[in-house]
């Protein structure tokens, strides 16, 4: 069983630096930019579990490694080892949990765009929007199946240290279970792949938008 996970990058933040006449009202285009950067801000929550995720998951790899080190002679030993992982199992399922919540609050946020794009007169201004609005939508979309392969992925590895603590344990179930493992290991990957694709296309789409709106926007880290 082997894990080479990698982190998961986030949108951009852009920062909106236009004057806006307290008396004129916001235009079509300025409800869109605020929705979008909310819809960052509310995945805030999704960046902050990425460490601590990814630390977790080398905490357990570090105990699977010295379980399948250990004899049966040491039998006592492996089950306290099945356990201890088992807990950080159940703790990177909490952090998933929160950074699904993330995720879809800053869906929840984004899609409050559509109806505004619809509203858009501009030709070209909304053939960009559209792009930007469905390349999101693909980045979304990719998230829920990295979420599923990940949380089949747990309940995998909590059945192999079930398995583990079980005296009797043949070898085919225990070769049998870390394939499955494996192959969930591999669609995390995968989707992991397409998930950040989606996301560098997207900003990069977001900042052509601003920009053909007019728009005086940076990024926040320049």
């Amino acid at each position: 069983m082997k894990w080479n996970g990698s982190m998961l990058i986030g949108i951009a933040m852009m920062l909106f630096i236009v004057f806006l006449s307290a008396c004129s009202g916001e235009s079509t285009q300025v409800q869109i930019h605020n929705h979008l950067e909310e819809a960052v801000n509310l995945e805030e929550g999704f960046e902050s579990q990425q460490e601590s995720i990814t630390e977790l998951e080398m905490q357990e790899q570090e105990i699977y490694s010295q379980i399948i080190d250990l004899g049966m002679d040491e039998f006592d030993k492996i089950k306290e080892l099945a356990k201890k992982a088992t807990g950080i199992i159940d703790e990177r399922t909490e952090k998933i949990k929160l950074e699904k919540e993330s995720i879809d609050a800053s869906r929840e946020e984004f899609n409050k765009t559509r109806p505004l794009i619809d509203e858009l007169e501009d030709k070209e201004l909304k053939q960009e929007a559209n792009k930007m609005y469905e390349m999101m939508e693909n980045r979304y979309d990719s998230y829920d199946k990295l979420h599923e392969a990940y949380t089949q992925s747990l309940e995998q590895e909590k059945e192999l240290y079930s398995l583990l603590q079980q005296e009797d344990l043949e070898q085919e179930t225990l070769t049998e279970q870390i394939n499955q493992i494996n192959e969930s290991y591999q669609k995390i990957l995968d989707e992991n792949k397409n998930f950040n694709k989606y996301t560098t296309e997207y900003n990069a789409l977001k900042k052509e938008f601003y920009i053909l709106a007019d728009m005086n926007v940076t990024y926040e880290d320049e």
